[in-house]
């Protein structure tokens, strides 16, 4: 008998569980094409300018060590 009524209890938190989900993804705001693509190309840019410096940052630890060595 007890069982039965954790099985409910189960079903019942799974059940809140998803009304939940569904109330918060109604809450969720996504960006629009324009925002969209303004950030694509942030990232693109700002990854092209960290690459860069982890390119400078290596060839001067290569060049260091090699003038060390």
């Amino acid at each position: 008998m007890e069982s039965e009524v954790q099985k409910a209890s189960l079903f019942e938190r799974i059940k809140e569980f998803f009304k939940g989900v569904r109330s918060e993804y109604s809450k969720i705001i996504f960006p629009n094409q324009e925002d969209l693509k303004k950030q694509t190309v942030a990232v693109i840019i700002a990854s092209f300018f960290i690459s860069l410096l982890i390119l400078l940052i290596d060839t001067v630890f290569k060049f260091g060590l090699g003038f060390i060595l």
